[in-house]
């Protein structure tokens, strides 16, 4: 039995505004690709597991150019073609791994997460074989979540900016949307990656839920969402801060700063997870819900 993993790295990344595929994109001199899978092929967990194959889904003109970069990483690495949603390619990946003999946990990380620390990649792997067949790391939510309604009919302008900071046109009257509740952020997480699954689960989720796979519209955005639709239940351990998202040009000009205040070896850093004698990961005792939306992106 073994661990394999599959990294997604086939989104172009418009939101970060660079000329490159987000997964090309240099952080500290490297492709984020390449820091994503450095960290996932140094995990180890307490019982010595590590990922045996990596597959990773590249943008369809650059499959020759990250099958280069990751060449002098080692181990069983495989480049495929992603597809045209990241439910797609996640998808071809997985028949990759179905070829390989004793998988039977998959972890799925974003290249868009390149500094993920190899300890939270153990986490997740104890949480599966401690028994849960879907395990997500996520982090509590910090600010107050308010839900939201519609616009009052004449209230603002259309099209004025609401969330992205951009200015309103002169003369434009900002939109104004009523709160419709308080949302308690005590039992909310801010959902990470590496996701970690018994790999038969994510492979029948899948199976599940390909008739929406080459839909944008409708494909799923994470893995655990196609574990939920396919009615199984999901687990969320501890994440970390360091597997923050990068999408926009602030948050690479974050994690530039992270991996500068890094220790040089950071990426080695495989401590096991839990409290000083436990045995068992900390899993909390929730079930995530993540909306099947649109994953123009790679998601989570």
């Amino acid at each position: 039995m073994s661990v394999a993993a599959v990294l997604t790295a086939a989104g172009s990344g418009s939101r970060l505004g660079h000329a490159l595929p987000k997964a090309l994109v240099p952080l500290g001199g490297e492709p984020l690709v390449v820091h994503a899978a450095r960290r996932l092929l140094a995990a180890r967990t307490a019982a010595g597991e590590h990922v045996v194959t990596l597959v990773v889904t590249a943008p369809a003109d650059h499959v020759d150019t990250v099958r280069s970069l990751l060449e002098g990483l080692g181990g069983d690495v495989v480049v495929v073609r992603g597809g045209p949603t990241r439910q797609s390619s996640v998808a071809a990946a997985l028949d990759v791994l179905a070829s390989r003999d004793g998988v039977d946990v998959v972890l799925v990380h974003d290249a868009a997460r390149p500094l993920v620390p190899p300890a939270l990649v153990a986490r997740v792997v104890e949480a599966v074989r401690a028994g849960h067949d879907a395990v997500v790391p996520g982090v509590p939510v910090t600010d107050t979540v308010k839900q939201v309604g519609q616009a009052a009919p004449g209230r603002g302008a259309p099209g004025a900016p609401v969330a992205d900071g951009s200015p309103a046109a002169p003369g434009a009257v900002p939109v104004a949307l009523p709160v419709v509740r308080t949302v308690p952020r005590g039992d909310l997480r801010a959902v990470q990656t590496p996701q970690g699954f018994r790999f038969d689960v994510l492979v029948a989720a899948h199976a599940h839920g390909s008739h929406v796979a080459h839909d944008e519209a409708l494909a799923a955005s994470d893995d655990a969402g196609l574990v939920e639709l396919a009615g199984g239940p999901v687990w969320v351990v501890e994440g970390h801060e360091d597997a923050a998202k990068v999408t926009t040009a602030r948050d690479l000009a974050v994690a530039e700063l992270v991996l500068a205040a890094a220790a040089p070896d950071a990426t080695a850093s495989t401590g096991t997870t839990g409290s000083p004698g436990d045995a068992r990961p900390r899993v909390d005792a929730a079930v995530v819900t993540i909306s099947a939306t649109s994953a123009a992106e790679e998601a989570p």
